[in-house]
């Protein structure tokens, strides 16, 4: 059974997430830790659970979520992976991070394994599926796990809200068809981990959610 710890982090209040099992394996998505007491407060939960960290993986490749991604890519000795179609999302980065005025930000790492659907990705005894879903971002995805009724979905669905399609590579009709053709296609009890802000179900936003009116 895959147990998900929340690390909210940096200016954006931006949610990082911890995947493990009993194995005491852990995947680490989308590290926005920026600040000095940022780290340590992910190392700190990584030690006090005696995870072995072994997969480091962004949602996309927005700025406040990648923020860690060195970080963490250094300090257990991991390849970042994300969708090839954020290459370009990532390279943005340090503008953006000048754009805001974010200081102390190393430099992502160049992702050097792709995630597809239809691609799982392993870790433990555990399985999640990898969902394309643009709209948001070019190369976004979200992390299903069927046998746990989850999903990691970063900026696509929000409590009673959606991802922005008004930054660069974003576009609101390709994001309607990914959450109506995707997100919507999951089971209605399935738990919704969000990029910021807390959590939700699918069904619960098949019947509220706002992008029902665009």
């Amino acid at each position: 059974m895959i147990q998900v710890k929340k690390l909210t982090f940096n200016p954006f209040s931006e949610n990082t997430y911890v995947l493990f099992d009993e194995t005491k394996e852990c995947v680490i998505i989308d590290p926005g830790c920026v600040q000095a007491i940022e780290k340590t407060q992910l190392t700190e939960f990584i030690v006090q659970e005696g995870l072995k960290p072994v997969r480091l993986l962004n949602t996309h490749c927005h700025v406040d979520h990648v923020f860690g991604n060195y970080y963490v890519s250094k300090k257990y000795k991991l390849e970042l992976e994300a969708h090839e179609l954020d290459l370009p999302t990532l390279a943005l980065v340090p503008k953006a991070c000048m754009m805001y005025g974010i200081q102390g930000y190393e430099l992502s790492p160049e992702p050097t394994k792709f995630l597809e659907e239809g691609i799982d990705v392993t870790f433990g005894q555990s399985r999640l599926e990898v969902i394309h879903g643009p709209g948001h971002a070019p190369g976004h995805v979200a992390f299903y796990s069927p046998a746990d009724g989850f999903v990691i979905n970063g900026d696509i669905l929000f409590e009673g809200s959606f991802g922005r399609y008004d930054l660069p590579g974003g576009d609101l009709p390709t994001l309607k068809k990914t959450i109506i053709e995707k997100m919507f296609a999951l089971p209605e009890e399935t738990v919704v981990f969000c990029g910021h802000g807390g959590e939700t179900t699918i069904g619960r936003e098949k019947l509220t959610n706002p992008i029902l009116t665009y």
